[in-house]
């Protein structure tokens, strides 16, 4: 019987594709690709009524998929570590918008989005608006920022 192992190809590729469904992508799709070219082989084979023609394109599909296409799945999978919301800020230059004096809080722009800003490491120094600063650290929704002398106006 040349077409049982067809039969056996098409059966264990559907059931690598059911498992992938039912595990939600957590192999990382190995299971839907390599199921997915079994059961094109096995179809292959029924189709042209030939357990080598089944077996050459389930074999060669499968391979190329690990050796070739692998990498590049994973690769657009993978999660890049962009910083967001508040650890995107810490570094940036803000521009003063309302005087920020040791004893009171102002405001600052940061990309646009203006904050609440304070003094960081306790700085003696006044920031007139129009000044640029750093952002050191932020608490809750205040900023805490250091004079910046590169692009902002001596005060």
């Amino acid at each position: 019987m040349p077409s049982s192992l067809n039969w056996v190809l098409v059966v264990l590729g559907a059931l690598l594709v059911l498992l992938e469904v039912v595990l939600g992508a957590i192999s990382g799709f190995d299971f839907l690709l390599i199921g997915t070219a079994l059961l094109a082989g096995g179809l292959l084979g029924l189709a042209t009524n030939s357990v080598v023609a089944g077996t050459a394109t389930a074999g060669v599909l499968a391979l190329g998929y690990v050796f070739f296409g692998r990498r590049r799945i994973r690769d657009r999978l993978s999660r890049r570590n962009t910083p967001t919301n508040t650890d995107a800020i810490l570094g940036r230059e803000a521009r003063v918008v309302e005087t920020i004096t040791p004893q009171q809080a102002g405001r600052v722009n940061v990309d646009g989005e203006v904050w609440r800003a304070k003094l960081a490491n306790g700085g003696e120094e006044t920031l007139q608006e129009g000044r640029t600063a750093r952002v050191e650290r932020i608490d809750g929704v205040t900023l805490y920022v250091k004079p910046h002398a590169i692009g902002g106006s001596a005060s």
